[in-house]
């Protein structure tokens, strides 16, 4: 069953996070990965929104959780950490019985 990791971004230095954003996409097809969300401000419905907001569709979760734990993603990480804050979290999907 399809996994999801969902990042909701709060960005503080634009510039920097920007080097981040540049090196993520190379990292995703080897666990199957690919956005299926990628974008800047969002419109809210209820609550506050993040400042930018993306959603990772992979294979499973153990693929989801085998990219952020790889060493090509691992190498980058400290720059969105240092240039933004954020929210993560893996979700499976839905399958109907």
């Amino acid at each position: 069953m399809a996994a999801y990791v969902v990042n909701e971004i709060w960005v503080d230095d634009a510039e920097t996070f920007q080097t981040y954003v540049v090196q993520v996409p190379p990292t995703l097809p080897p666990f199957g990965g690919r956005y299926l969300v990628r974008s800047g401000a969002s419109e809210a419905i209820e609550g506050e929104p993040p400042g930018r907001l993306v959603i990772l569709e992979f294979p499973d979760r153990a693929a989801a959780l085998a990219w952020r734990a790889s060493p090509a993603y691992q190498a980058i990480l400290p720059i969105r950490d240092a240039s933004s804050r954020s929210r993560v979290y893996v979700a499976d999907g839905y399958a109907p019985a």
